[in-house]
């Protein structure tokens, strides 16, 4: 495995935990739609290698556009909620574990790093969302903007494949 690999996994595995603290379902969403991909039967093999099926990218990828619609509700809990922080943090947890095993590296690294990232991530975006709120924006708009930055960040990760 390369140099090259290792810096390239470990910037995906950064970014999905970045956009997990954003939107919790579009960090697997965009890991398994990566995974779905891999050819190697070694991975499908693998505890986390469901990951890997193109069904279960498809399912995630619609959980992920009713993310979008269902965060602009008024009813919508906020994130820093124990339990929003912490199915981001396990959201970018599972995004980096199967994105450091197709990798070869090791996917508790990238459990660790995903779940750390999406963590600080949840709070930064909270207090950035807030702010930008505050500017007249409104929740909705700011919504939207955040959403439009997960999915071009998530198109770009996904192209560093």
């Amino acid at each position: 495995m390369g140099k090259q690999n290792n810096i390239r996994s470990f910037k995906q595995v950064l970014g999905m935990g970045l956009l997990a603290g954003m939107r919790s379902a579009a960090a697997p969403a965009l890991a398994s739609h990566i995974l779905s991909d891999h050819k190697g039967a070694a991975f499908r093999n693998h505890p986390i290698g469901f990951l890997s099926s193109i069904a279960i990218a498809d399912v995630l990828k619609v959980m992920a556009l009713g993310e979008f619609l269902v965060d602009k509700l008024p009813f919508t809990p906020n994130r820093t909620r124990p339990v929003s922080v912490a199915v981001r943090c396990l959201s970018g947890a599972l995004a980096g574990a199967g994105i450091y095993s197709d990798a070869g590296r090791k996917p508790l690294t990238g459990a660790v790093l995903g779940c750390l990232v999406a963590g600080a991530s949840t709070y930064a975006s909270f207090y950035l969302r807030k702010g930008l709120s505050r500017t007249g924006a409104g929740n909705f708009i700011s919504g939207v903007i955040e959403d439009a930055f997960v999915v071009s960040a998530g198109i770009k990760l996904a192209q560093t494949v």
